[in-house]
């Protein structure tokens, strides 16, 4: 008979490991505990400097308070503060931390070192903990503060270290934490270096926009608005952006209690309640919220990370943030404040400006291709077959333009008839569907519609320059015209990728996008995907990203979004295959490059469009799923006009 397992108490080396894996889950977690320790020093000058993406070296100074030596062995202890005294203190917490367990977890896992001159004192002492072992302290000599150096983190749990990311990915996470410091307490002078190299040299004094300005740039402040309110001794301020500055994922979405940063469910659903029919579905509101309120109101003993929190009365702030929000539209001309010009910038060109260089383009190059159809049908003899287009032969090769499978004739005549409101009909009996270039299409020629698909001689018709109305065999269908052809594109987006066919247009200017530290480091750690898909970038200096080269395929009106819309996939906190991460970009791609609801057709390009569902796998649904086409049965429509039995 086995003996039964006796309950013993655990060592304090694996009471500190377990501790660890709950509070240091990567680098970035470190970063933060020792951020929010500086902070508690009341220091105004953090430096913070890392290598290989906190891996090899984490090293933070600061200018606060200091440790006395005798407290330094106390400072690695577990459960040693000097920021509690009685259990009553936990109700009314105004410090970062209050634990004590940060460092003795840190000094667990690494070789760790602890430099501090303490307040008074003419000389500092120094510690060093190696996984656990204490040395002797001896005495340095050093500024008044406090200097933290961890090396070879996660050295004695190789698992740990062996599941973490790429350095760039790495320190993506320590620029967020670092960022989300600088947020919330502007007054610090910080600055972060990655191997040797300076990322931000922040002032000391800066007022909240200037910092908003240089880690997101002046693209997303200067759609920001500035909201106050004030009930009792709850105070909430800060800046949300216009519904015209929105993202895929939540990361821009910043909630701050008195100075600490924190995640709340209720908060941000009444961020999103406010913003409700103001941004699409889907997409998610920047906000940059402080709220400021007595420790006695809130308990920030209820995450081990202190990320949440539990307000005592959560009510009161949604209805605040929520009355707050939706007055601050209601005041705001929300329409004219797309048109402002930048400031300091006065010759900066509106919106409507840059939409009107850009038809002028298209229409040039739409002028060009079709000239170039026309002389070569003119060359071309009677009894020839019809000459198109040779495509590329070689993958990822620089292409001079490319095609959205609509035709450069139908293009042209839809740019310039785009003013007509008229519906556009075509009777398929006399219309011939326009090819596209062989590169897109592997075919002679597109194919025609099937005699059992649509009637000939019933007209195509285009409603409300969103769907097209045909009749068929089965009845009356309604096709969406953008559902249809985001499908079209994305199936021949992925044809392209798997096949390595991607025709790439370089770009002889490269486009730069400004960009926060951590997306940059995301995408860059993503390059080879992103060269899959025709796109090459690199890092153009500080916050900056260069695109070099984008698919043929895709609009260069568009490349920003889809950039950026590939940023926030890479840092959302869901857990994506490369797969569905390529999967989702392709969804992205197709949706940017199709025909929107509202932009009218000509009938060259209706014909189009509808001869190519025969050639997609699923004509029946978007990428997205939704229907592509709906059909009102003959039955139908006598049941719904009362005809039946008659």
């Amino acid at each position: 008979m086995e003996s039964v397992s006796r309950i013993q108490v655990l060592t304090p080396a694996v009471v500190n490991k377990i501790a660890a894996g709950e509070v240091i889950e990567r680098p970035a977690s470190v970063i933060k505990e020792l951020l929010e320790n500086s902070l508690d020093a009341l220091c105004n000058r953090i430096d913070v400097e890392v290598e290989d993406g906190g891996a090899e070296l984490i090293r933070i100074v600061d200018d606060g308070e200091g440790i006395l030596p005798e407290d330094l062995p106390l400072a690695v202890t577990s459960h040693a503060t000097s920021k509690l005294r009685q259990a009553d203190d936990l109700f009314c917490v105004q410090t970062m931390g209050f634990r004590g367990e940060a460092l003795a977890s840190i000094a667990e896992v690494s070789q760790f070192r602890l430099r501090s001159r303490a307040r008074g004192e003419s000389i500092g002492a120094e510690l060093a903990v190696n996984c656990g072992q204490r040395s002797e302290i001896v005495p340095c000599g050093m500024a008044q503060g406090t200097q933290i150096e961890i090396r070879q983190l996660f050295c004695n749990t190789p698992v740990r270290r062996k599941f973490l990311k790429k350095a760039g990915t790495e320190f993506g996470y320590i620029s967020e934490q670092f960022s989300r410091v600088a947020l919330a307490v502007p007054r610090l002078q910080m600055s972060l270096t990655h191997n040797g190299k300076n990322v931000y040299r922040l002032p000391a004094g800066q007022q909240l926009l200037e910092r908003l300005t240089l880690f997101y740039g002046s693209s997303v402040t200067d759609k920001l608005i500035p909201i106050e309110t004030q009930h009792h001794n709850v105070r909430l301020w800060g800046y949300v952006g216009h519904p015209s500055l929105h993202k895929g994922t939540r990361k821009s979405q910043y909630l701050f209690l008195n100075g600490r940063y924190i995640q709340d469910r209720s908060l941000l659903h009444a961020l999103n309640e406010a913003y409700r029919g103001l941004v699409m579905v889907g997409r998610h509101p920047v906000a940059f919220l402080f709220i400021e309120m007595p420790g006695d109101q809130v308990d920030v003993n209820v995450h081990p990370t202190k990320s949440e929190v539990r307000f005592r009365d959560g009510s009161l702030l949604f209805r605040m943030l929520l009355s707050t929000l939706r007055t601050k539209f209601l005041q705001s001309d929300l329409q004219s404040t797309l048109s402002i010009k930048p400031a300091g910038n006065p010759a900066a060109p509106t919106l409507q400006n840059k939409q009107e260089r850009v038809e002028r383009d298209l229409v040039s190059w739409a002028k060009q291709q079709l000239e170039h159809q026309v002389a070569q049908r003119v060359t071309t003899p009677p009894d020839a077959p019809s000459p198109m287009p040779a495509a590329s032969s070689q993958p990822m090769e620089k292409s001079e333009a490319g095609s959205d499978g609509l035709g450069a004739d139908a293009f042209l005549a839809a740019m310039e008839n785009s003013g007509s409101n008229e519906p556009t009909t075509v009777p398929f009996a006399e219309q011939e569907p326009v090819a596209s270039t062989a590169s897109d299409m592997q075919s002679p020629s597109m194919p025609v519609p099937q005699p059992g698909e649509q009637r000939s001689g019933i007209p195509a018709l285009q409603v409300d320059d969103c769907y097209i109305v045909l009749s068929t065999d089965q009845g009356l269908t309604v096709i969406d015209q953008h559902a249809l052809h985001e499908r079209v594109l994305y199936e021949r987006f992925r044809n392209k990728i798997l096949e390595e066919r991607v025709e790439v247009q370089k770009l002889l200017v490269p486009l730069t996008l400004e960009l926060s530290d951590e997306q940059i480091a995301l995408l860059l750690d993503q390059q080879e995907m992103l060269q899959q898909m025709g796109f090459q970038v690199e890092e153009f200096g500080r916050g900056m990203l260069a695109v070099a080269s984008h698919p043929v395929f895709l609009g260069h009106q568009v490349i920003e979004d889809v950039i950026r819309g590939f940023a926030d996939k890479l840092g959302s906190s869901e857990t994506v295959t490369r797969r569905d991460l390529l999967d989702e970009t392709l969804h992205m791609m197709a949706c940017k490059a199709a025909v929107k609801a509202g932009q009218k057709l000509t009938p060259d390009e209706i014909v189009s469009l509808l001869a190519q569902r025969d050639i997609v796998d699923d004509a029946h649904h978007c990428p997205h799923g939704r229907p592509t086409a709906l059909v009102l049965s003959r039955e139908e429509l006598d049941r719904q006009f009362g005809r039946l039995g008659a």
